[in-house]
């Protein structure tokens, strides 16, 4: 996992209008606008792993975690503007080897228009 590895969501979901990808782990926003961002991740144990959120494809800083202590959990959140067909994805990278969510609400992302 040094490398981006991408976080699959959870199958049940209110996506509203927001397309995702048949592994729950690429989300597309329909519609341009000013978006509120977030992602919490709960892993089974403390992880020296670090988290980021691409938008079409490239690092987001603002939603990047990189925490220089093992943690159990991770989280970011911000602002951004959006182009219609936008694509979201959540990952994990910098692990040598494997990161384990808590079951139930292990990893989450929230993806909500404010404005035009």
């Amino acid at each position: 996992m040094l490398g981006g590895t991408p976080v699959p969501l959870p199958s049940v979901q209110n996506l509203g209008p927001i397309a995702v990808n048949g592994a729950n782990t690429i989300f597309t926003v329909p519609e341009a606008g000013r978006y509120y961002i977030a992602y919490n991740l709960n892993f089974t144990a403390g992880l020296l792993v670090s988290s980021q959120v691409l938008i079409n494809g490239a690092v987001s800083p603002a939603l990047t975690r990189t925490p220089a202590v093992a943690l159990s959990q991770l989280d970011a959140n911000a602002i951004v503007t959006l182009t219609a067909g936008t694509t979201i994805e959540l990952q994990l990278f910098g692990l040598l080897g494997a990161a384990i969510l808590q079951g139930g609400l292990g990893a989450s992302l929230t993806i909500i228009r404010l404005s035009d």
